[in-house]
């Protein structure tokens, strides 16, 4: 690894950890189109993203059944049954994580994140044991691709904003990390992540490449 490159920071949803709601909608919807309606229009993604900020579960079902009254019982499940909106670990991710650890890179997480559903994710998924500090966005009521939550995460862990990798599936979140000064990959299925690390000059990992 370079010198100049401290720290890897990772997104945690589709980047380690896959995530979608059509998880458990599709066991609850019997018409796609009707399930598409329901995101977009009920538990849409502006309604999550005010738990991924702090707001309770509890309030924010309370609030979708009373507009939409009919829809009370799949509203309620987006909350008792949200482990089943989780796809898995992606593992190739994961064991880049793992290798980073193991060669004494510190390693981060900055997550959107309710925090209620991320002590759940985080009891199920080992991996999250491995980071030397997360950064849950519904625990700091500050979500991505706010820059105060990058300006939040660079000042608690002292860390130069130059010298942090940070890794994320949104465009937007990218555009944020990269704007206060952090080097960037964005992430998408396909990605080779153990190149996009080494243009930044991790080389820690070549030896699992090849492996």
């Amino acid at each position: 690894m370079v010198d100049d490159v401290t720290a890897v920071v990772f997104d945690v949803g589709n980047v380690l950890l896959r995530w979608d709601p059509r998880n458990l909608y599709r066991k609850i919807f019997e018409s796609g189109e009707q399930m598409e309606w329901f995101l977009s229009h009920v538990c849409n993604g502006s309604w999550n993203e005010a738990q991924d900020r702090g707001r309770a579960w509890a309030d924010a079902v309370q609030e979708r059944t009373k507009v939409f009254p009919q829809w009370a019982t799949e509203i309620r499940a987006y909350d008792e049954r949200w482990m089943e909106t989780l796809g898995g670990a992606i593992e190739d991710n994961v064991n880049i994580l793992r290798a980073l650890k193991q060669a004494g890179v510190p390693v981060y997480a900055i997550t959107n994140f309710s925090k209620d559903k991320f002590r759940a994710a985080s009891a199920q998924y080992d991996f999250f044991t491995l980071f030397d500090g997360i950064l849950v966005s519904g625990e700091e009521q500050l979500i991505k691709p706010d820059p105060r939550i990058f300006r939040l995460f660079l000042n608690r862990y002292r860390l130069s904003p130059g010298r942090c990798i940070f890794i994320d599936d949104s465009g937007a979140n990218v555009a944020a990390a990269n704007e206060i000064g952090m080097r960037t990959i964005h992430y998408a299925e396909g990605v080779d992540l153990v190149a996009a690390l080494e243009g930044h000059g991790v080389t820690v990992l070549r030896e699992f490449q090849t492996a």
